[in-house]
């Protein structure tokens, strides 16, 4: 596989690949749909609630935190997890912005 060389590209356009990663398996989405829709913190629901075994879980939780989406806080032996309001904001300013582009001209 290539380097995908990524300093010859904008921050704008590394940021926007880096946060598609996000949306690049159903089981992230599916994630991001639970905890908006709980509107707090998960601990151990997840797992029933999407029918997907613990350590898959696991890895996706910690792909979204990685990516600054979710932030997680310790509360005994379980860790609870939540939309980072902020990164959340950027993410949809920055989205927003590139999928409001016009086609400005038809080459085909």
């Amino acid at each position: 596989m290539g380097v995908t060389k990524s300093e010859i590209f904008t921050d704008a356009q590394n940021e926007i690949a880096t946060l598609a990663k996000a949306f690049a398996h159903p089981a992230r989405v599916a994630i991001l749909h639970q905890l908006f829709k709980s509107e707090t913190c998960i601990c151990g629901d997840l797992v029933d609630e999407i029918g997907l075994a613990q350590a898959t879980i696991s890895q996706h939780l910690k792909e979204l935190k990685n990516l600054g989406l979710i932030k997680g806080n310790i509360e005994g032996t379980s860790v609870c997890y939540c939309i980072n309001q902020d990164k959340w904001q950027e993410m949809k300013q920055l989205l927003t912005a590139f999928f409001d582009q016009d086609i400005k001209s038809n080459c085909c």
